[in-house]
């Protein structure tokens, strides 16, 4: 009987151990999407800012040469 008891209480925290791992990894997996959603925001980010200069650059040209 003593034997039964400890075999049920084995299973049960092992079931636990697989429970907890399975979450884990279902955080990770989760936490990596985030992270390239996040490369992907910032790369647009910065072509947006590229362009931004590009136009800041355009118009003070452009400024410059109506001044001359």
């Amino acid at each position: 009987m003593t034997r039964l008891i400890v075999l049920v209480a084995a299973a049960a925290l092992a079931g636990c151990g697989i429970e907890t791992a399975s979450t884990a990894a279902t955080a990770a997996a989760l936490k990596k999407q985030e992270l390239e959603q996040g490369k992907k925001s910032m790369e647009q980010v910065q072509k947006n800012l590229g362009r931004a200069m590009e136009q800041v650059q355009q118009s003070q040209q452009s400024r410059e040469a109506a001044e001359k």
